[in-house]
């Protein structure tokens, strides 16, 4: 099972056990997150962190949210079978992630049910 780790700090060892280091796939930056599944494909699991830190010109990068919308809206994926895990430390945004992707699977698996939306 390939996974994917989007955090601009954490290791893989301070959100899941050390054993599952060698699983994970990690990415640092938005950018990163996008040209690592451009490269790759969706990888089956993405734990997300959302705050991302700052840009090479020192201004709030963009976020996990902002991955998360991006596989949503742009990637072009399906994402029906996507499993993932929000780690990240802020409330507020994590739930945002969660919500955002959670209610899309939802509504594509309704979608190919043949069920009215």
């Amino acid at each position: 099972m390939k996974k994917l780790f989007l955090d601009d700090i954490r290791t893989i060892e301070m959100v899941y056990d050390k054993s599952q280091e060698s699983e994970f796939d990690i990415v640092r930056t938005y950018d990163a997150f996008i040209n690592y599944i451009k490269k790759n494909g969706l990888p089956e699991f993405i734990s997300f962190d959302n705050d991302l830190g700052l840009d090479n010109r020192g201004e709030i990068a963009p976020d996990g949210y902002a991955a998360a919308k991006w596989l949503v809206y742009e990637s072009g994926l399906d994402l029906r079978n996507l499993q993932f895990k929000v780690h990240s430390a802020n409330p507020v945004a994590a739930e945002q992630i969660r919500g955002l992707l959670n209610n899309y699977i939802s509504y594509i698996n309704k979608k190919d049910n043949g069920n009215k939306i």
